[in-house]
């Protein structure tokens, strides 16, 4: 069933995709086996990455009546668990994505077998040598996306997402910084979550300054994270409904300017699930459903 109400970061979510640890990382075996191909900073660990996933779905219980859970799919990996990011959603349906990470392309294939089964509209793919995650493209209207060029997401991936919008939508794109390179991912949403409307958690250092500038010419304000927690993924903000966030605990400066800006605040464990994933409460999800 697809209501068609998707092209929005922030309004209350009636029903998201997770996948449960058991059929991305299956045992431990397959983590210590992977993890290093994947990038991850240190090994981690499957009973407690499933501690953290379970302890976060927990909250998303308080308010989301559907939580759909994405199987296992044998060509797929540890990186399966963050949801986010091999579709975009939008009201005329899903588009599959071309991830840049080659380790996760075979994610969106196993997903459009799962939206078929359940029904749910293929809008269309970005197709090589287009490339597009899902983290580099955020809503800040029901009408306007905005992309990164990044070392994920090429030129070919705005081009290509222009063509599927088919001027159902606006697609604004801005070039992403080096930062520290091609093998660390830097999405749009690694410096931005979209909390209400005009509400937005940055880490500023980020931003190119067009996106900025557009940002505050349509009446957003800033909940801005320190220095000293964007990489304990402060930025990365799940907006469960408007001013209604989950948030991966260690970052407490930025939980209490979110409580300052009128924000109901949930925070989760994320030591392995997040910080050594490199996924946080955005990545872990996606919202397939709003109001």
């Amino acid at each position: 069933m697809w209501n068609g109400n998707n092209q929005t970061e922030y309004k209350p979510i009636r029903r998201i995709l997770v996948k449960h640890p058991r059929d991305a990382y299956v045992n431990q075996t397959n983590a210590d086996a992977n993890w290093k191909d994947l990038g991850y900073p240190a090994s981690v660990s499957y009973a407690k990455v499933t501690d953290e996933f379970e302890a976060f779905v927990e909250i998303l219980k308080k308010f989301i009546p559907t939580i759909s859970y994405l199987p296992f799919a044998p060509d797929t990996g540890l990186d399966s668990l963050y949801t986010h990011d091999p579709i975009v959603p939008t009201n005329k349906g899903i588009i599959m994505m071309n991830m840049g990470k080659p380790q996760r392309r075979r994610e969106a294939y196993a997903m459009e077998q799962y939206f078929k089964a359940e029904g749910i509209p293929i809008r269309g793919w970005v197709e090589s040598p287009a490339t597009h995650e899902g983290g580099d493209s955020v809503w800040l209207d029901d009408n306007t996306l905005a992309m990164a060029h990044s070392f994920r997401t090429n030129a070919d991936g705005a081009k290509r997402m222009r063509e599927l919008a088919g001027g159902d939508f606006e697609v604004l794109s801005y070039g992403l910084p080096y930062w520290n390179g091609p093998n660390e991912c830097l999405h749009i949403m690694s410096f931005i979550s979209p909390v209400d409307k005009d509400l937005a958690v940055v880490y500023s250092k980020q931003m190119p300054i067009p996106f900025r500038e557009e940002l505050v010419r349509r009446g957003f304000s800033f909940v801005e994270v320190p220095e000293s927690e964007y990489d304990t993924f402060a930025p990365n903000v799940l907006a469960i409904a408007p001013r209604v966030v989950a948030v991966a605990a260690g970052n407490p400066v930025t939980k209490e300017r979110l409580r300052e800006a009128g924000c109901e605040v949930y925070e989760y464990p994320g030591d392995d699930i997040t910080l050594k994933g490199g996924g946080g409460p955005t990545c872990l999800t996606r919202a397939l459903e709003r109001e």
